[in-house]
């Protein structure tokens, strides 16, 4: 009995003994995958996880705040940036800039014998060779002149041919104002060798200062340009001349005479005036123009009855030894210097003269050009009351 109980309390105590090893393993084992659970969804310090693909999360869109617009007083139509503006066309037209300094040495040639051609009213050019002492006041237009002339005999042979005037023209482009003339001759006449014979004269033509403008046109690209300028001229002429006069009647007179004469005009500097456009602009130096002349020529005076007197008279020029004055220096072409050749024309003049009572005669003349340009056609009229006495 003692036995049984012995073995029963063994049997009992190895089963407890079995138990309480069985639950110290397992108590212990739990801890141990729990922990190996944990590192593997947790992650330890050691290890390292294998890496795994994480996609970015898709962001979230926030609108921002639309921002107040700025008021503006008128919307423009261009772009923000400023656009470059548009380029101004170059104008063309240098060469006829250039081309049109020989307009200027045309008109200052015209100038200088439209200057002469007045001059000579003064010197008699209307009137018969041999006359008595007279005196003339006259006005005339066409080209404006008033003045006064007329003829002093200082021996039998020897006179003296004078006058004074203010005058006033234009031609071609140019106009001459404020300009007085004075002309002074010495005519000698062999009077002593009968109704036909040989005369003389030498004298000279005097503008000391006159008020000039000149125009200069030319064409560009952009249109025509047309410049007029102001400056100050002077003319001076010197002449001598042989003819042979006859009085064929005691009505008629006729002669015919050859002239030489020397021409120089002097135009102080200036450069083109300001317009609105003048792209090829000028500057034109101080300069004196010259030529020589030589006219062939006669007249012809006749009284009808005794109230009524005519002259007509004329002759062919030719120019020579031409030179301009002018050096202009031009935008676009630099210096320009023109070149005047010869030329040719014929003078005409004419008078007709009313003797109202003795030694008092009114006078109706005229005198001009006929050729080409530069001298062109020209006509200057006037009228004249004249003294013999």
């Amino acid at each position: 009995m003692a036995n049984l109980t012995s073995l029963r309390r063994f049997i009992l105590a190895s089963v407890l003994t079995a138990v309480a090893a069985f639950a110290f393993v397992a108590f212990h084992a739990r801890p141990a995958a729990a922990a190996a659970i944990c590192d593997s969804e947790c992650g330890g310090s050691t290890p390292t996880p294998a890496p795994s693909y994480s996609p970015s999360p898709t962001p979230t869109y926030s609108p921002s705040p639309s921002p107040s617009p700025t008021p503006s007083s008128s919307p423009s139509p261009y772009p923000s940036s400023s656009p470059s503006p548009t380029p101004t066309p170059t104008p063309t037209g240098a060469d006829s800039s250039g081309s049109s300094i020989g307009g200027l040495a045309n008109q200052r040639f015209n100038q200088m014998i439209t200057n002469r051609v007045l001059g000579t009213v003064l010197l008699g050019v209307n009137e018969q060779i041999n006359c008595s002492n007279c005196v003339s006041a006259f006005g005339s237009a066409g080209s404006f002149s008033a003045g006064i002339h007329g003829r002093k005999e200082l021996t039998n042979n020897l006179s003296l041919l004078a006058g004074i005037a203010y005058t006033q023209y234009s031609e071609g482009g140019y106009n001459i104002t404020s300009a007085p003339i004075a002309a002074f001759a010495l005519r000698y006449d062999f009077t002593d060798w009968g109704s036909s014979r040989p005369f003389f004269d030498v004298g000279t033509i005097l503008t000391p200062w006159e008020k000039a403008r000149y125009t200069r046109s030319y064409n560009t690209s952009l249109g025509p340009v047309s410049v007029t300028s102001s400056t100050n001229a002077s003319n001076y002429a010197v002449y001598g001349r042989a003819g042979w006069m006859s009085r064929v009647s005691p009505r008629d007179e006729v002669a015919a005479s050859i002239e030489v004469w020397q021409l120089w005009q002097r135009v102080s500097g200036y450069t083109d005036s300001a317009v609105a456009f003048n792209p090829f602009d000028a500057s034109i130096a101080t300069g004196t123009d010259r030529t020589s002349l030589v006219k062939i020529g006669g007249q012809w005076t006749h009284l009808f009855g005794s109230n009524i007197e005519a002259n007509i008279n004329g002759g062919w020029v030719q120019s020579f030894a031409g030179h301009s004055g002018i050096v202009a220096t031009v935008t676009g072409d630099g210096m320009v210097v023109p070149t005047m050749g010869n030329q040719g024309w014929f003078e005409y003049g004419g008078r007709l003269g009313f003797r109202v009572q003795k030694g008092w005669i009114v006078d109706l003349f005229a005198n001009g050009t006929l050729g080409p340009q530069p001298v062109g056609n020209t006509i200057h009229g006037g009228v004249g009351l004249r003294i013999n006495y």
